[in-house]
Formats: structure tokens, C-alpha cells, sequence
């Protein structure tokens, strides 16, 4: 029958041909069976598979653009066998950011890598090159260079820079999408000539094509984060008043989703001094309104009866209740009197002020109260402090607390520790006394790209 070989082979019993029929051929290598390509084949695409999802799986939990880069930059080494690379975050709506981050790299060797000129360089002609005029919306293909050396057209200073790092080859990927646009490049150095395979090529192809798009949304997020700081940092004081007898320091963070914590320092009739504190429920552009309505209400009471920290607050919650019921807020406003070095204040669901000083580190002891617009009517006594001279008060919103992952009353004792082992050096400076305190007890800092809590602490030394 046709496609079957008609010759069959002689029995392993048999030592001898039959008459009238030819010996058979000596037995060659054997032939794999025919689905053994296929298996291996798909042994192949199943490994390549594999390697994409740990790969993809691992970026997609960087929430942070460097940090994205940087495990583009690993993942790519790993896919097209080089060591070293670099990654530029470069936009092409120019609206930033703009960021360039090395793999086996230092930072000199960046700044060297950025000396060759753009229109030579592979990264910098995939950032700078112009649009397809027919496609405009075409990704630019990678760009390889098989050996510096030899490579034609290259500028010297190319070949210059390759030779002062050690490198003989590059692979330059786009970071673009037609979805995303160009987002940047990334390229990867070979220690000797070489180029990746097909196969390597194609599976970054599908790496990047991946990376871009999560970069793409890390970007919006961030470009979200920077215009709701902007926000929050403008409905804030943009400076703190001089007022004799007192010396002020602020530090403040807005999270990442915008929270409605803030502060302020107004000077008030006699040379006294209002200082609050304040956090509205809620995340987002909503609650950084509600926070600025409530901070510019807070200010005109203050001005007309600061004396009585109690009345600013009943009144504070009033409006609250009548003109946004749906939201509550907490808040504390002192009424300090710097020449008499005499405080007087009132909080309603605010964490309680800190008396740092030579002789005490303390909290203040003020009355359990609820938080605005959370009763049909607030109310709360008023508490009256004298700081000995040099002593500082530092007013603090619950994310400070929060920030810690602890709970509360752990939270408060290492706020105590942090307070208490402020250096004597650093007591006369309420900047430093505020700096002290956020580096002891959140070690970490205060990276606005972390997910987390708004933060104030406002500082008043007293001489």
C-alpha cells in the first residue's frame, strides 16, 4: 500500500535469509517516533510559558515605576542572556516622569552610557525617532548590535563608551504599545558579541509588550498621586507665621489616594497663637475639599472667639452636620498664649498632643470625645497646659499612628519611646524634634508611592 514500507524485517530468530530473499540492510540510528517533535515542541512552548507567567507574575506586583523597571530590566536579562542593562523612563507626551535606572550599572556608568549622542545610540534612536507617517501608531522595531566593534555607522564615542565598561553587544527593546504609546526603551549589554535567538527575541517581544502596559497604568497612578499632593499641598499653609515666644515646625504627606489630613498655625489678636489638627473621612479629591472647607471655616472661628477652643469646635461641628452629614471629621485646635506660655485646647476624636521637653515626655490628658458630625450635638471640655521653657508640643494626626501597623496602644508606646529618646542636641529645633520622631518610628519613611495614611505632626517649641 502506498506510504507503507514494504520491507519487513527478518525475524531476530532467523540466522540466515530466506532463498530468493535479499538480506536485509544493517540497522541504522533509530528513528524517534513521529509525535516525539510535537512533544518536545510543546515541552518547549509549555517551558516558555511557564517562564512568561513567573516572570509577568512577579512585575505585576511592583507598585512603584523604579521598582517596575527594575524587575523589567532583571526579567530581560534573564530572557535574552545578559548581564547588565538599562532601562529610561522617557514619556512621549513629555508629562513625565522621567526616570533611568541601571542593572549592574553604577551611576556613572549611566551618566557615561548618556554621553553617546541620541541619534547613535540604540535606546536613544527608539526615544527619539520619528513616527512611521503612514502608521504613526507602530511600535519601532528592537534594535540589536552584534558586536560595537564592527558594527557600521556607529558614532566613536559608541564604540569609546562600550570599550571604557566592557560591553561588545546591545539589544534595545521599546517600552511602547499602540495602546500605551512610547513609554521609554530598555537595552541590555553582552559582555562579548552576541545577539539573542528567535526564540529569545520573541518571548521578549511578549515580555515587553506586557511590561509596557503595566507601566503604562503605574504611570497614571502616579501622575494621579503627584496632582492629588499638589492639591492637598496647596490647601495647606504655605508658611508657617513668626510668632515671638514660639518657634514652629510641620511636616505633612498626603497618601497615595489623597486623604483629608491637615494642619494649621494662624496668628491670632494680643500675640497669641491658634494651632490645629484635623482629618476628615474619606480618600480622594472629595475629601481634600471637604478638608479645605473645613480648615478656611476653622481659621474664621478661630479669629472670632479662639479663646474658647470648645465654641470653635461646637461650631466647626454644626456646619459640618448641616452642610456634609454623610462625613465625619476629627480635630483639635489649641488656643496657645506663647508670652504666658499657656495652652489652652479641645478635641473632638483627636489623638491627644505630646509634651516633649528635658524633665517629661508626656501625653496630655484630655477628655474622651466623639468626632464631628458623629453625635446630634458635641461637646467636650477644654484642657489647660503651661510648657516649661524649651519644652515642644507636637500635635500629630491617627495616620502618623497607623502608618506603624500596630495597634493603638502599641502604636501610642512607641510614639512615647520615639518622643523620649529625641537627642538633647536636637530639643531646641522643633524640625528636628519632628524628624526624629518620624524616623524612629516609621524607620522606613515616608515614601508617598506606599499606600498608606496621610501623616501630619506640627511642632510648637516654647522659649
Amino acid at each position: 500500500m502506498a506510504g507503507i514500507d514494504s520491507t519487513v524485517p527478518g525475524s531476530p530468530h532467523t540466522t540466515s535469509p530466506l532463498p530468493g530473499v535479499p538480506a536485509a540492510a544493517a540497522p541504522s540510528d533509530p528513528v524517534p517516533p513521529p509525535g516525539a517533535l510535537i512533544q518536545d515542541r510543546l515541552a518547549s512552548w509549555v517551558s516558555d510559558l511557564t517562564t512568561l507567567h513567573e516572570l509577568t507574575e512577579r512585575l505585576i506586583r511592583t507598585a512603584v515605576l523604579d521598582e517596575a523597571l527594575r524587575e523589567v530590566l532583571a526579567a530581560g536579562a534573564a530572557l535574552v542572556g545578559a548581564r547588565r542593562g538599562m532601562a529610561v523612563l522617557e514619556p512621549a507626551d513629555g508629562l513625565g516622569p522621567a526616570s533611568t535606572i541601571g542593572l549592574g550599572l553604577a551611576h556613572a556608568d549611566l551618566g557615561t552610557i548618556e554621553t553617546v549622542p541620541r541619534g547613535t545610540s540604540s535606546y536613544g534612536r527608539l526615544l527619539d525617532g520619528l513616527p512611521d507617517p503612514v502608521h504613526p501608531e507602530r511600535v519601532p522595531d528592537p534594535i540589536a548590535i552584534r558586536d560595537v566593534r564592527t558594527e557600521e555607522g556607529l558614532d566613536p564615542r559608541h564604540r569609546e563608551v562600550a570599550a571604557r565598561l566592557g560591553y561588545a553587544a546591545s539589544y534595545a527593546l521599546p517600552l511602547a504599545t499602540e495602546e500605551a504609546g512610547r513609554l521609554g526603551a530598555a537595552v541590555w549589554l553582552y559582555d562579548e558579541p552576541a545577539e539573542p535567538t528567535d526564540r529569545q527575541r520573541h518571548l521578549i517581544g511578549l515580555y515587553g509588550r506586557f511590561a509596557t502596559e503595566h507601566l503604562a497604568r503605574l504611570l497614571q497612578v502616579e501622575r494621579a498621586r503627584v496632582q492629588v499632593a499638589t492639591v492637598a499641598e496647596e490647601l495647606l499653609p504655605s508658611r508657617l507665621p513668626r510668632v515671638p515666644g514660639v518657634q514652629l515646625a510641620a511636616r505633612h504627606r498626603t497618601g497615595p489616594r489623597g486623604g483629608g489630613d491637615w494642619y494649621d498655625a494662624l496668628p491670632l489678636p494680643e500675640g497669641a497663637l491658634g494651632l490645629a489638627v484635623g482629618s476628615v473621612s474619606g480618600t480622594g479629591p472629595s475629601a481634600l475639599a471637604a478638608m479645605g472647607r473645613l480648615r478656611a471655616s476653622l481659621r474664621a472661628y478661630a479669629v472670632m472667639e479662639g479663646e474658647d477652643p470648645v465654641a470653635v469646635l461646637s461650631d466647626l461641628e454644626l456646619l459640618l452636620r448641616l452642610t456634609e452629614p454623610a462625613r465625619s471629621a476629627t480635630a483639635l485646635f489649641a488656643y496657645a498664649e506663647p508670652a504666658r506660655r499657656r495652652i489652652v485646647l479641645a478635641g473632638a476624636g483627636h489623638a491627644p498632643p505630646l509634651v516633649i521637653g528635658d524633665r517629661r515626655t508626656e501625653f496630655v490628658e484630655t477628655s474622651l470625645s466623639a468626632p464631628l458630625g458623629m453625635l446630634s450635638c458635641w461637646e467636650a471640655p477644654s484642657v489647660e497646659l503651661s510648657p516649661a521653657p524649651g519644652e515642644t508640643v507636637l500635635l500629630y494626626t491617627d495616620g502618623l499612628l497607623r502608618r506603624t501597623g500596630d495597634a493603638m496602644d502599641r502604636a501610642f508606646a512607641r510614639l512615647h519611646a520615639a518622643a523620649s529618646s529625641v537627642p538633647k542636641a536636637d530639643r531646641h529645633d522643633p524640625g528636628a524634634v519632628a524628624d526624629h520622631v518620624l524616623r524612629t518610628l516609621l524607620p522606613e519613611g515616608l515614601d508617598p508611592a506606599v499606600d498608606g495614611e496621610d501623616v501630619v505632626l506640627l511642632a510648637a517649641r516654647f522659649d
